[in-house]
């Protein structure tokens, strides 16, 4: 970290990298088809990780800090402002309960790979937590998650980058997964026939440059978008605050009290819930704001960039390589789960692949896939399930921490 060319405390040098690299990584992914294949997302991640390892970058700065504690918060409500339950269901409902299916996978996984490597890995059950969160609903469950529970510095570092190295496989596990004779004929694939059926004609731009086009957009709408986004933050986390309070963890006994502080007293689970319901409640003046939907997808980007900083794989080999073990067996485990139930209950091999890419990676990367496959028609539906999927990876993510950590 001392040893990179960019030192910790040059923080507008690094903002303007952070915020930089998400803007490049945008325009390759909207102006390259290779790009567009691979997606914005892993991208920006592997740029991060690349620079890091490299030492022009450091892999801890207070730069990083304030994505965590600021841009992350403010991103959650962004992307819920689609999450209206009625809509959700009347919309997505077949797809929402194949990612259901696909994060028992998740759950299944963090168990087994719990209870196997629990006297192996020191803090297993903080990792768990997180990793769950995480593969339920994507990178903001494990940053709501690691705060929640105050993991050591250095084991979230090293679950990151265990999480990172394993995401980014996957992810080109998943793109490859079309292509494969074996799985095309075990699943029906209605969106590939479909799209084979259009003409092969350049049309000169990407499909994610297409997706995510010039739209109509006020100050108005910003200014709702960001001033709203500010609101729930605010008021989320100031109730949650209040209830810790009012609601101290107390010892082991009182275990009802515990679990109210724990949801009611975490500012990150509020917060989704919070939002959800001001969605739901209110759901013409949200579905009528523009553009915050891309305000809180660059906001990930630039999460995505700085998740991928601290990803040394010096680190991870020296500290803690089982640690890829053991999201190599949620990951595994959610894809065996996803494919087996997915091909029971007739589900499409397009479906299957982006509900598990919505809870290994979140609805961002899964959208990111379904656009760049050119799977047009399920972006918006794996968007509204993978913004619940924040809702749920964090109370899941919860409930498990708080059952491992009794072992």
């Amino acid at each position: 970290m001392e040893n990179s060319l960019i030192q910790p405390d040059d923080i507008w040098i690094l903002w303007a990298f952070l915020a930089g690299w998400a803007a490049v990584s945008i325009y390759l992914e909207q102006n390259y088809k290779w790009a567009s294949k691979l997606s914005g997302a892993i991208i920006a991640l592997v740029g991060a990780m690349i620079l890091a390892n490299v030492g022009i970058i450091p892999l801890e700065s207070p730069a990083y800090d304030t994505v965590w504690e600021y841009g992350v918060p403010l991103a959650i409500p962004l992307l819920l402002f689609q999450a209206n339950i009625r809509k959700i269901w009347n919309e997505s409902g077949r797809l929402l309960l194949l990612f259901f299916l696909s994060a028992a996978g998740t759950v299944a996984g963090a168990i087994i790979g719990f209870f196997l490597l629990k006297d192996i890995v020191p803090g297993l059950d903080q990792v768990g937590a997180m990793m769950t969160g995480s593969y339920i609903g994507g990178g903001v469950n494990f940053a709501a998650l690691s705060t929640k529970f105050e993991a050591p510095g250095e084991l979230v570092s090293s679950a990151v980058v265990a999480d990172n190295l394993m995401m980014a496989l996957y992810f080109f596990i998943l793109m490859a997964l079309p292509a494969i004779n074996f799985f095309t004929k075990k699943f029906k694939t209605p969106y590939m026939d479909e799209r084979s059926k259009i003409s092969s004609q350049e049309r000169g731009e990407t499909e994610a440059a297409s997706y995510w086009g010039r739209k109509e957009m006020s100050l108005q709408d910003i200014g709702l978008a960001v001033g709203t986004s500010f609101a729930l933050v605010a008021v989320s986390f100031f109730i949650a605050d209040w209830f810790a309070v009012v609601i101290p963890a107390w010892e082991d006994t009182h275990i009802i009290a515990n679990v109210l502080n724990g949801i009611l007293g975490d500012g990150y689970l509020m917060l989704t819930t919070l939002t959800m319901v001001a969605v739901t409640m209110f759901p013409r003046y949200f579905e009528g704001i523009r553009g915050a939907q891309e305000i809180g997808t660059y906001l990930i980007y630039i999460f995505f960039v700085v998740i991928g900083v601290p990803a040394s794989i010096v680190l991870i080999f020296q500290n803690a390589p089982m640690l890829l073990v053991f999201v190599f067996i949620v990951v595994m485990s959610n894809m065996l789960v996803s494919f087996v139930l997915g091909r029971l209950f007739k589900f499409s091999l397009e479906e299957v692949i982006v509900a598990s890419n919505a809870n290994i990676g979140g609805p961002t990367t899964a959208a990111a896939m379904a656009i760049a496959k050119g799977w047009t028609k399920l972006v918006v539906p794996i968007l509204l399930v993978g913004t619940l999927g924040y809702i749920v990876g964090n109370y899941i993510g919860t409930g498990i921490g708080v059952w491992f950590s009794g072992f």
